[in-house]
């Protein structure tokens, strides 16, 4: 009887202990999780706020620059396209292609914008007008956000999949379903060192 009851309490105890352990690794899974996901809800507000800064930023430059019309209607389209993609919410992180589509429609939004900023150089007026002045710093700032904002979310994902990469952790992220995430990525091209020509 003793050693019956001997053995029922080992294996009780052995239970608990891989139990507890199973269940603490779940709850890191969830808690790195939840972290990566507020870091791209912090992505998605700093693209939310460079995307509201544009119509004012367009506004302004069509008072002075009326016949750029090509390239004002380049960042508006870039907008427009951008439309619902500017929270797209955290499902996107687990959908390598709708990922993809979302950094490229803000690659886009990013170019048009490089370009307007060109645009802007030819009109000196236009560069001393107090609202551009500010608009233009709001938005170098935003991008600047922008910047830190995805090294941080990048961060948090390295985490987070380098967790559930490691073993054992990877048999209880295949368990309940803990995938990868996705990381930012330069643009295509980027490697490359722009043509400087005077």
């Amino acid at each position: 009887m003793k050693k019956w009851l001997i053995t029922l309490l080992v294996i009780g105890t052995a239970i608990f202990i891989i139990g507890g352990w199973l269940s603490g690794k779940y709850n890191s899974f969830v808690k790195m999780e939840e972290v990566v996901n507020e870091a791209w809800a912090q992505v998605e507000n700093v693209y939310q706020r460079r995307a509201d800064l544009i119509p004012n930023l367009v506004e302004t430059v069509k008072g002075y620059a009326a016949h750029e019309r090509e390239t004002l209607e380049a960042v508006t389209n870039a907008r427009s396209k951008m439309g619902g993609q500017v929270n797209v919410g955290a499902d996107v992180l687990n959908n390598p292609q709708a990922f993809e589509n979302f950094q490229a429609a803000q690659s886009e939004l990013s170019s048009a914008l490089q370009r307007l900023m060109v645009v802007v150089e030819r009109y000196p007026e236009l560069k001393a007008d107090q609202r551009f002045a500010e608009l233009q710093s709001q938005l170098e700032g935003t991008e600047n956000r922008i910047a830190v904002e995805r090294r941080r979310f990048n961060e948090t994902v390295r985490d987070f999949n380098s967790s559930i990469r490691q073993f054992p952790g990877n048999l209880i992220a295949g368990m309940f379903g803990f995938n990868q995430k996705v990381y930012f990525q330069a643009e295509a091209g980027s490697e490359k060192a722009p043509k400087v020509q005077f």
